[in-house]
């Protein structure tokens, strides 16, 4: 689950980065306000790589997609994009799991072949 989540993550601090370049440029904004606010969700998209094993890891990544899509009100391309990600973060939670559960299968049922 940690390296599909972390690459959801990751592909998020990019489009966050790109968002803030848009919103600077095209609205009425101020410039310190737009890098403070997607500084903070920049920076949480990084953290939340290291975090997503932890308690509260995946809710903290939940938060960060209403917060993305909610970015829509300012750069409306976000209320695409923003939706696009949170059915990654979904995919990459729910199959993430799948594939730890399998490994783990996989790896009692070699324990149990050598003993």
């Amino acid at each position: 689950m940690r390296t599909l989540c972390s690459s959801t993550l990751i592909g998020e601090f990019f489009v966050i980065g790109f968002a803030a370049l848009v919103a600077q440029r095209l609205y009425d904004v101020p410039v310190g306000t737009v890098w403070t606010v997607s500084g903070i969700a920049m920076l949480l998209s990084v953290l939340l790589c290291g975090m997503i094993g932890r308690p509260g890891g995946v809710a903290l990544g939940w938060a960060l997609q209403i917060g993305l899509i909610a970015s829509g009100f300012v750069v409306p391309t976000m209320f695409f994009l923003g939706p696009v990600f949170a059915a990654l973060w979904w995919a990459s939670v729910h199959f993430g799991r799948k594939v730890d559960e399998a490994k783990a299968r996989w790896a009692a049922q070699a324990g149990a072949e050598t003993a």
